[in-house]
């Protein structure tokens, strides 16, 4: 094609296919379906819906040019729209940007043409364009034009005349002088010269925007000024407006109050040992574990119940803040990660309630850096955000931790982007967060808040377009980034560690990476992470005040031991162990002896065993299983009378409801379960046995939910296209181009209408595609499928047989078989057409 193309259609026809690549990739929205041809490429990437989201992802920079060029003319020459962004006075940093924000805007199909014709794509102008309902950020008003748009001729003639210009013949060309006139620098600059400096200061104040004033029916003097000159114009009952070009000519031409071309810089900068850095994340790494590992170990059992509405209770959420020694908000930080990872879930049952999940079983039993792995990457591509929890939705409800709505799209983006920033400083280097915010919210700008689908928001008060707010949803996630990664031992005292790194890394160049390379990324970063994370002990230092200290991280088969046989009394570098009579009963109810015990404990102290646990161990073992708790409702059984007669003449049994049956047997009227609680309330220790008399061995079964997998992140949009489909779309959408643009012969049969099909007789169809097969020549037919959807192709006959015709499809790239019966007609191509 030569010329200028006309329309966006013929402009991404003259792309090469890296072209057309590069916007798919962009934009992959407009991938769904594959377009037909490049008329249905370019008609789908002028839809509202399609431009608003190319628009909310444009830095502040692009952002700015193209809300420039929404207020040029249209066409606007490359040299005016640098006017515009630049001033009279021009900004070499501002013309050394602007390329590239003019290639990134012709990149995404928003802007088309020569740069002598650059023309903004209409949908982006109605976006963008300035109007009362949706003032730009330019702070600009309507131009001349629009505003006096009604206004009776003889009041522009008036206007005209105050102004010093000659009178017209009519409304268009008194218009079009006064437009001349505040376009024209020096001439504006005399005319404002004699201005009231009460009006000048009018006007400074409407400069920057918004450009709306209201009146009275009476205008000062001073605004009276304004209006006969048309330096204000009235825009509605009460109200004026100061037109575009009188504005430009007041800002020295400049679109914006300040042009942002570079985005602001990562500073101050603290620089840190990159080792240092490393192992103080290393450390929280190790801590984060201990805490999931806490957190599964306190609903072995089986967790809270789920609430109808979905997710935990306040209440819940407090007890499991309290057991892992943490605040509310922490824990649901804890939790969510943990839903991530898919080790907690629900049990769907009647009576539904939270508990760990199989893989959590499987998850206990990984070295640390694996374990580390697995939280990492579910964090990193999880779309919930933790961070809102206990924060009111739309009706007011409050939204609860593991509960529904807390998906929010665009949290994998931020969390890589912010990451990605740490990594682009030196090791060991830390910024404020403030800053990150800063570049996140220049990168960009209009996807901080929440808009209407194909409603853009804007700044009405016409100063620079600021930074957006500081609670917005984008900068939200970025700070609950910064700290989310710090607990989770990504980072160290600020700055990204060698292992947080190594995470973020993916060979592809895509923002949203598939999971199998998050998952290797996340392996590779635990690698790193493995060296820097305690070496586990195999021994503890008992005590005589009956507590033992585990100096480092046990291993996992002595930590569960020793969990059963003593309670955690503290937990840090070193954990503190307590042994009392409850928890050595809680050891002996899970079927050790007594020399068990003590061999256990000789075994794995690096001290001898103390003498009181000792003792302790004998004494509660000699009294175990003394007293024998039994089903019939219950019963008890023992071989000594004295004891059960004590039993009995204990006030404290009297809710137990103990009667004699024998001797030796006291009869219950309560479970067996509470029986063994009431005696051992009472100070005995009693021990359940079964029909047959031998003792049973309470050892708690940890409760599971069935098979669950990790909740599926809600996605931002479509995904990003592999190489592999865009490069297919790429072929379809140039062979539909082909069968749609290809010259015709000329047919017998009336001609089809323009964009119609062909119409041909079926003897005409056959005796055609016979002769094409013979010639081995392109044709071009119309063709209705099953569903009677009609399109058009141009294919290559191969054969003809049996009331079917096997062709190359030009337009699908294959080849493929028609019944003769659905294609509605055929023509010839010309010569060089294929």
């Amino acid at each position: 094609m030569t010329g200028t193309p006309r329309t966006l259609a013929e402009e991404l026809r003259t792309r090469t296919d890296r072209g057309l690549v590069g916007l798919l990739r962009a934009r992959p929205d407009l991938l769904n379906p594959v377009p037909g041809d490049v008329t249905q490429l370019a008609t789908r990437a002028g839809t509202r819906a399609s431009v608003v989201r190319a628009v909310e992802r444009l830095d502040r920079f692009v952002l700015q040019t193209a809300e420039a060029l929404a207020v040029a003319p249209d066409p606007c020459p490359y040299d005016t729209l640098g006017a515009l962004m630049g001033g009279d006075a021009g900004d070499p940093a501002v013309a050394a940007e602007l390329p590239r924000a003019v290639a990134e805007l012709r990149a995404q199909a928003l802007v088309w043409g020569p740069d002598d014709r650059l023309r903004l794509v209409r949908t982006a102008r109605e976006l963008l364009t300035p109007s009362p309902a949706h003032p730009s950020p330019t702070g600009l008003g309507p131009s001349v034009a629009e505003a006096m748009a009604g206004m009776s001729p003889g009041r522009l003639q008036e206007i005209i005349a105050a102004a010093g210009l000659p009178a017209t013949h009519d409304p268009v060309t008194a218009v079009a002088a006064l437009t001349t006139l505040f376009a024209d620098r020096n001439r504006m600059a005399a005319l404002l010269d004699t201005a009231p400096a009460e009006s000048v200061a009018v006007l400074d104040k409407l400069l920057w925007g918004p450009p709306y004033g209201a009146v009275t029916d009476r205008p000062a003097p001073h605004l009276q000024w304004l209006l006969d000159r048309g330096l204000l114009i009235p825009a509605g009952a009460r109200n004026v407006v100061l037109p575009r070009e009188a504005a430009l000519h007041l800002r020295g031409g400049r679109a914006h109050h300040a042009a942002e071309p570079v985005p602001p810089a990562l500073s101050p900068a603290t620089e840190r040992d990159p080792q240092l850095v490393d192992n103080a994340a290393a450390s929280q790494a190790f801590t984060a574990l201990a805490t999931v590992e806490e957190l599964l170990k306190e609903w072995d059992l089986g967790g809270p119940a789920v609430l109808r509405a979905g997710g935990m209770s306040v209440r819940d959420l407090k007890r499991t803040a309290t057991a892992l020694d943490t605040t509310e908000q922490l824990a649901a930080f804890w939790l969510e990660l943990a839903y991530a990872a898919g080790l907690i879930a629900s049990d769907g049952e009647a009576d539904e309630r939270f508990a760990a999940t199989p893989a959590a079983g499987e998850w206990l039993q990984l070295p640390d850096h694996a374990r580390w792995a697995e939280l990492a990457a579910g964090w990193l591509a999880a779309t919930r955000a933790p961070g809102i929890v206990g924060t009111a939705d739309a009706k007011g409800r409050a939204l609860a931790v593991l509960g529904p709505h807390l998906d929010r799209s665009p949290a994998p983006e931020v969390r890589r982007r912010a990451l990605a920033l740490l990594a682009e400083l030196p090791p060991g280097t830390a910024v404020p967060a403030s800053a990150v915010l800063a570049r996140l919210r220049w990168e960009r700008p209009l996807r901080g808040g929440a808009p209407a689908a194909g409603q853009l928001p804007a700044a009405g008060d016409g100063a620079p377009a600021a930074p957006g707010p500081a609670d917005d949803l984008r900068s939200r996630l970025a700070q609950w980034t910064l700290a989310e990664a710090e607990l989770l031992g990504v980072t160290g005292r600020g700055a990204l560690a060698t292992h947080g790194r190594t995470l973020i890394d993916s060979p592809s160049d895509s923002t949203a990476p598939t999971p199998a390379e998050t998952t290797a990324a996340a392996t590779r970063a635990a690698a790193l992470l493995a060296p820097l994370l305690p070496e586990p002990v195999d021994h503890v230092l008992l005590q005589a005040d009956l507590t033992a200290v585990a100096p480092g991280p046990l291993h996992r088969p002595l930590a569960e031991a020793l969990g059963v046989l003593a309670d955690i009394e503290s937990k840090g570098g070193a954990t503190v162990y307590r042994f009392t009579p409850g928890s050595v009963r809680r050891a002996l109810d899970a079927g050790r002896s007594a020399a068990e015990l003590q061999e256990f404990l000789a075994a794995h102290s690096r001290t001898p065993v103390p003498q009181p646990l000792a003792y302790l161990v004998d004494d509660v073992a000699r009294k175990h299983g003394q007293l024998r708790i039994g089903a019939a409702a219950a019963y008890v059984r023992c071989d000594d009378d004295a004891l059960l007669s004590e039993i009995l003449a204990d006030r404290r049994a009297a809710a137990l409801r103990l009667r004699r049956l024998a001797p030796t047997v006291l009869a219950a009227q309560t479970s067996p379960d509470q029986l063994l609680d009431g005696l051992r309330a009472m100070g005995y220790a009693p021990a359940a046995e079964s029909a047959a008399g031998d003792v049973l061995i309470a050892r708690a079964d940890s409760y599971r939910t069935p098979p669950r997998t990790a909740p599926a992140p809600v996605p931002d949009g479509p995904p990003s296209p592999d190489p592999t489909l865009l490069a297919a779309a790429v072929r379809a959408i140039r062979a539909g181009d082909l069968a749609a643009t290809a010259e015709r012969k000329p047919v017998q049969a009336p001609a089809p209408a323009p964009g119609g099909f062909p119409r041909t007789t079926s003897a005409e169809t056959l005796a055609t595609m016979q002769a094409a097969v013979l010639t081995n020549s392109a044709l071009w037919i119309g063709y209705v499928n099953a569903d009677g959807a009609a399109s058009q192709r141009v294919i290559a006959p191969v054969r003809v047989e049996g009331g079917f015709v096997t062709a190359y499809d030009h337009t699908s790239d294959e080849v493929r078989t028609y019944p003769l019966h659905r294609i509605t007609g055929v023509a010839e191509l010309a010569d060089d057409s294929v």
